[in-house]
Order: structure tokens, then sequence, then C-alpha cells
């Protein structure tokens, strides 16, 4: 079952890649305290996760921060070494948080696993809006590319709730 709005985060264990050294923690640590914006990639080093789903988040680091964000974070279901090299050579570390979900299970509690071809389970494309560690929205990407998942998107929505609230 996919997590869904009004969910809490799973607690699981995951590495958590920044700019220090990598921390074996929980999901719910990481993700589970202000507001966050999570997004989940199939693969570090994939063509669409590289050039466009990181960058979108990276790029607008500032832009989220100005609506409330605390920090946002990426998912990969890749082992921790993969998930810094990537960090690193994207100069995304400092901006985003990194989330390496070795063996798919955070990514199988969230629902939000799939099976890829020639690269075994992985995050589905995704982002959500999580409030100390509830989901307030989720955009599950499901044809190719980055349009509902990307950082534009997950602006937008943001700035609607603002406006609303």
């Amino acid at each position: 079952m996919t997590i869904a709005r009004g969910d809490r985060i799973p607690s699981v264990p995951i590495k958590l890649v920044g700019t220090g050294d990598t921390i074996d923690t929980t999901s719910d640590a990481v993700l589970g305290h202000g507001l966050v914006v999570f997004f989940g990639v199939p693969g570090a080093f994939t063509p669409t996760c590289d050039t466009s789903h990181l960058p979108g988040f990276a790029a607008n680091t500032a832009k989220f921060k100005a609506l409330g964000v605390d920090k946002v974070v990426c998912g990969t279901v890749n082992d921790h070494h993969v998930t810094r090299a990537w960090a690193e050579r994207s100069e995304a570390i400092g901006k985003v948080e990194f989330i390496a979900d070795g063996d798919g299970i955070l990514a199988d509690a969230m629902g939000l696993s799939k099976q890829m071809s020639g690269m075994g389970k992985r995050f589905a494309r995704f982002a959500m809006v999580i409030r100390d560690g509830v989901v307030q929205d989720l955009f599950v990407q499901d044809v190719a590319g980055v349009t509902v998942s990307g950082a534009p998107a997950v602006l937008m929505a943001l700035q609607a709730a603002q406006v609303s609230a």
C-alpha cells in the first residue's frame, strides 16, 4: 500500500549522506522534524535523475527555504558510496541531504518501490512534502520524465498552501 496524505513516515534504518560522515540513522529521524521536501529517484547517475530531477531541487533550495522548508532530502536505492559519489559530483551536497536506502527498505515501507528491468528494486520517481513526520502532499510520477514530481510542481504546491493558509 502506497503512503498517502496524513500518513506518518515509517521508521526504518537508512544511511544519511551529507556534508560530513555518512550516518546510520532512521528515516523518521531524518524526515520527521519540521517541513521537509523529500524526493525519490530510481537511481544515482541514471539519466533523468542526474540531468533533471536532482538538479531541479538543488537549484531551487533557496526558493524552498523562502517558503519555510527546513530541508530538502533525496532518496535513492543505492549504496551509500554510490550515493555520496553522485551527491559530490552533482555539487548538490550541502544543498540537499541524501538517504541511501541500499536494500530498498524505506522504498518498500512507503509502498514506493518498483522493480526496474536490469536495475532491480528502486524507488518510483516521486516527491512529497512532510510536516513533522506526516505526509502533507505526495506527487508520484506515473509517466516518463519529471513533471508532477519535479521541483517546480512542489514549489507551486507549497505556494498554493501558503495562499490558502
